[in-house]
C-alpha cells in the first residue's frame, strides 16, 4: 500500500511540475517530423531531443499504459517546449492535419522522379533547387523509398532532412549488422543495391542478382547492367538497342568497367540487404525468362543457351 501511495504521489508531483513548466516557462515552439512507422521509443527520442518533453521514459510508459503505440499519427507537428506528456500524446493521437500531404516514394525511383512527385503534390516549390541539393550532397540512392507525410510548401532543405533521417533509421543500422567486405564500402554497396533494385522483380532473386554483380566485380568483368544504361539515357527505357549499349557515359557499364559513379536510384531495404548478404553462388551470368524471373549460369555457353531459350519463349515457339 505504501508503494502505491508513493507512486501516486510521485506521479502527481511530476504532473504538477510539468504543468507549472508548461504555464510559466518561455513559450518557445518547435517543429518536428514523425516518420511513418515510428514506434514509441523512436518518437520519445525525437520529442526529448527537441525538449518537447522532459522524460522519454515517462512518455513511453504513458503510451504503453494507454495502449496507443499504433495510434500515433505520423507527420509534422508544432509543439511548445516542455509540454505535458499527456497533452503531447493526445495531440498526436487525435489531431489530424488538414494540410498534411501523403506522398509515396516507390523503390527504384531516381531523384528526378522523386523531385517531380514532391513538386506536383505541393510539398516543395522548386524541383531545380531540390536536385541541386541532391547533387551537391551526393544523395542519389539515399532518398529512402517510403510513405511520407509532409506539409505544403516546405523548404527543400527540410524535406531533404526528412529523407536523410528516414534513411538513417532504416538503412544505416544494416551496416552494423552485416560486415562490409574490405574491397567495398558503404557507398559502393548503395550503388550495387540500386542496380539490384532495378533488376529484381521477385524478392527471392535479389540475393542471387547481387551475387552475380559481386562475382563479376571480383573477376574485374564489366557489369553489363541494363539499368545503368537506362540511367545514362535519362529515363527507364524498355528494350535497349545495341546503339543504346554504345552510349559513351560513365554510367554505361557495357561501355566502362567497374561501378557507375553514383547509385542509379533509391533502393529499398531488401536490395541493400541482398548486397550485404548475397546468395552463395558462383554464377556470373543471368538472363530474364518470360515470367520476369532469371536463369543464372556460371558458364558462358550455358548462358547463351538460356538466352536463346528465353528468346524462343517470347516469340511463342
Amino acid at each position: 500500500m505504501k508503494k502505491i501511495i508513493l507512486a501516486i504521489f510521485i506521479s502527481v508531483f511530476i504532473m504538477a511540475a510539468l504543468i507549472w513548466i508548461y504555464v510559466y516557462m518561455p513559450r518557445e515552439t518547435v517543429k518536428i517530423f514523425i516518420p511513418e512507422g515510428s514506434n514509441a521509443i523512436e518518437i520519445s527520442k525525437i520529442l526529448k531531443r527537441n525538449n518537447i518533453i522532459i522524460s522519454s521514459f515517462y512518455f513511453k510508459a504513458l503510451v504503453k499504459l494507454t495502449k496507443t503505440d499504433k495510434k500515433i499519427n505520423p507527420g509534422e507537428y508544432v509543439f511548445m517546449k516542455y509540454t505535458p506528456h499527456e497533452i503531447v500524446l493526445y495531440k498526436m493521437i487525435n489531431q489530424k492535419y488538414l494540410n498534411s500531404i501523403k506522398v509515396s516514394i516507390p523503390e527504384g525511383w531516381r531523384a528526378e522522379q522523386i523531385a517531380e512527385r514532391l513538386y506536383k503534390n505541393g510539398v516543395i516549390r522548386s524541383e531545380k533547387k531540390f536536385m541541386e541539393i541532391v547533387k551537391k550532397e551526393s544523395l542519389e540512392g539515399y532518398l529512402f523509398p517510403s510513405t511520407y507525410y509532409f506539409n505544403k510548401n516546405m523548404s527543400e532543405e527540410e524535406v531533404i532532412k526528412v529523407f536523410k533521417d528516414t534513411f538513417d533509421k532504416n538503412i544505416r543500422p544494416l551496416f552494423s549488422v552485416y560486415k562490409i567486405p574490405d574491397w567495398l564500402d558503404e557507398y559502393k554497396v548503395m550503388i550495387i543495391a540500386s542496380i539490384v533494385e532495378r533488376e529484381a522483380v521477385f524478392d527471392e532473386e535479389r540475393g542471387l542478382i547481387a551475387a552475380v554483380y559481386l562475382n563479376r566485380l571480383k573477376k574485374k568483368m564489366p557489369l553489363e547492367a541494363d539499368p545503368t544504361v537506362q540511367y545514362a539515357l535519362g529515363y527507364w527505357k524498355k528494350g535497349l538497342t545495341y546503339k543504346d549499349l554504345e552510349i559513351p557515359s560513365p554510367y554505361n557499364t557495357y561501355y566502362v568497367g567497374g561501378l557507375p559513379p553514383t547509385p542509379i536510384c533509391s533502393p529499398g531495404k531488401k536490395s541493400v540487404e541482398a548486397v550485404l548478404n548475397p546468395a552463395q553462388i558462383d554464377a556470373i551470368y543471368f538472363v530474364a525468362d518470360n515470367t520476369g524471373k532469371h536463369v543464372f549460369n556460371v558458364k558462358y555457353e550455358e548462358h547463351l543457351k538460356a538466352k536463346e531459350k528465353a528468346k524462343r519463349e517470347r516469340m511463342g515457339r
